[in-house]
């Protein structure tokens, strides 16, 4: 008898840096593990083509936070793809935020493997904040 949904066997590491009292580093099964909160029927503005609504399943940002003791008032984070790419956003635009392994058609690494395994999600923000393949998230005070 399996207990839940089998997670993906995937070999993956997100790293937690800067500002944090506990610099992190989380395997792809720590973050399954962790609590998951789903966002449904959340609008991803796309800044090409048609913009859909959309469902996600992951892991708090908050949360992740609070385990490597980033501060309250941190100003914004800076986050990191696995391409190189990286981009810094506002505390304030991370509200409701979560770094997402499901999306509405199950694991992002099964289903989206080029936009995953995980990635952060920004309800409040176009979808141009939405990182894919995140590997670090850098607290900036």
């Amino acid at each position: 008898v399996g207990c839940g949904p089998k997670i993906p066997d995937v070999d993956w590491t997100l790293k937690i840096s800067g500002n944090v009292a506990t610099p992190l580093e989380l395997s792809y099964k720590d973050l399954a593990k962790m609590n998951q909160i789903d966002l449904k029927d959340i609008l991803m503005e796309k800044s090409t083509g048609e913009d859909e609504v959309t469902s996600w399943s992951g892991v708090p940002l908050d949360d992740v936070l609070l385990k490597a003791g980033a501060p309250t008032d941190y100003v914004s984070l800076t986050v990191f793809a696995s391409d190189g790419y990286s981009i810094e956003i506002s505390k304030e635009e991370l509200k409701g935020a979560i770094i997402a392994l499901k999306d509405a058609n199950g694991w992002i690494a099964e289903v989206a493997a080029d936009k995953g395994p995980i990635r952060l999600v920004t309800p409040e923000t176009p979808a141009n904040r939405w990182v894919y393949s995140i590997t670090e998230i850098q607290v900036n005070q």
